[in-house]
C-alpha cells in the first residue's frame, strides 16, 4: 500500500505499508509476529496493520480517509483482495477532511510562531507535513465527486482543477522532498504563506460542500 505502488516511491524515503487479515486475532498471535516486525524495521518496512474482517468494515466509517486511501494504492500479495468492495461514506469522509484540514491550519499557526526563526526545523515541518497532504487531497477529490488518481502530481493537478486552489507549493515541497533536496531560504520565506491560504481555502471549500 501507499507510494510504494506509485511513481512516487523513493527506495530512502518511502516506507513500505501492509495490512494482514485475520480470522481472529488475539495478544498471543500479535506477540509471535513481533520480532518479524522488528526484523524489517530498517528495510523501511513499517509494521502491518493487523485486523479482522469486522474491525477492518467497522474501522473503515471510522477512519474514511485513510480507508480510501487504501482502496485506490493497493495491492492483494496473498489471498482475496479486501479493499475491492470497500465502501466508503462521502458523508464521514467529509466531516474528516474537514477536521484535518482545520488541524493543518492549527499547526501551521503554531508552526509559524514557534519555527520562523529556526530554518532547520521548518525545512524538516514542510518535508513531514507533505506526506498528510497527499492522502488529504485525494479524499477531496473524492468527496468533490471524482475518482482520484494515484500519482502526486495529478493528485494536485486534479483538486486545483476542480477547486481553484493552486497547490502549486504542494508540488513544489513534495518534489524536493522525493530528490532529497534542500528548500533555499527564499522558498521557505514564502512557502508558509502560501501553504496556509492554500489550506485555508481547501477547508472553506470542505466547509461549504453538501454530500
Amino acid at each position: 500500500m501507499g507510494s510504494t505502488l506509485t511513481p512516487d516511491y523513493h527506495p530512502l524515503t518511502s516506507d513500505i505499508n501492509s495490512v494482514v487479515l485475520f480470522n481472529g486475532l488475539d495478544i498471543g498471535a500479535i506477540r509471535k509476529l513481533a520480532p518479524v516486525g522488528r526484523a524489517h524495521a530498517k528495510k523501511r518496512i513499517s509494521p502491518p496493520l493487523l485486523m479482522t474482517m469486522e474491525h477492518l468494515e467497522d474501522t473503515a466509517q471510522v477512519f474514511p480517509l485513510e480507508f480510501l486511501n487504501f482502496a485506490l494504492v493497493h495491492l492483494a500479495v496473498y489471498g482475496d483482495d479486501i479493499f475491492a468492495d470497500l465502501r466508503i461514506d462521502r458523508k464521514a469522509l467529509r466531516l474528516q477532511c474537514e477536521r484535518e484540514l482545520k488541524v493543518m491550519l492549527v499547526s501551521l499557526r503554531q508552526g509559524y510562531l514557534t519555527m520562523l526563526e529556526d530554518k532547520k526545523r521548518l525545512r524538516e515541518a514542510f518535508f513531514k507535513s507533505i506526506k498528510s497532504y497527499i492522502p488529504l487531497m485525494r479524499g477531496l477529490i473524492y468527496m468533490l465527486g471524482k475518482e482520484p488518481p494515484v500519482a502526486a502530481s495529478q493528485v494536485m493537478e486534479t483538486l486545483s482543477a476542480m477547486t481553484g486552489v493552486d497547490t502549486g507549493i504542494f508540488g513544489m515541497v513534495h518534489e524536493k522532498k522525493r530528490l532529497r533536496a534542500r528548500l533555499s531560504s527564499g522558498e521557505l520565506d514564502t512557502a508558509l504563506e502560501l501553504y496556509y491560504e492554500a489550506t485555508r481555502r481547501l477547508a472553506d471549500i470542505t466547509d461549504e460542500t453538501t454530500v
